[in-house]
């Protein structure tokens, strides 16, 4: 996969996201994959506000993660996302890395399906707006 469809996020912990011990807790793992996701998809003028006004409406119908290491209160972050599958739901895949040492510490990925806000169904195949947005060309 191109680097070009990827955005590499700079992030650090704030102590309100941790436990008593500094270790940072489990959920909020998916607050720092949804600042990377949104980061990537402005990348391509592709947000939230956007693929709302192209008429379609973006839900997380899938979401997994896998924690390698704990991440650490105020511990410098690389996050990681990349546009892995667009064709028929867009899929991003994450990983953290520690920015000194580059070790991985998380991997993740979330899958996106087109939603018609007018009916509420499901769409099989991605709208050609979010093809274009990516740059990726026709089928």
């Amino acid at each position: 996969m191109s680097t070009e469809l990827a955005i590499d996020v700079a992030l650090e912990p704030a102590f309100h996201d941790c436990d008593p011990m500094g270790v940072v807790w489990h959920g909020n793992y998916f607050k720092y994959l949804e600042i990377a996701r949104c980061e990537l998809l402005r990348k391509f003028g592709y947000d939230y506000p956007q693929m709302q006004a192209s008429g379609w409406l973006w839900p997380v119908v899938d979401a997994r993660i896998k924690y390698v290491r704990s991440l650490r209160y105020a511990q410098k972050l690389v996050v990681r996302a990349e546009v892995i599958e667009w064709e028929h739901r867009l899929r991003i895949d994450y990983r953290i890395r520690d920015a000194a040492s580059g070790e991985k510490l998380t991997s993740a990925s979330t899958v996106q399906v087109a939603v018609d806000p007018a009916t509420g169904e499901m769409q099989y195949v991605s709208p050609p707006v979010l093809r274009e947005k990516l740059g990726v060309g026709p089928e």
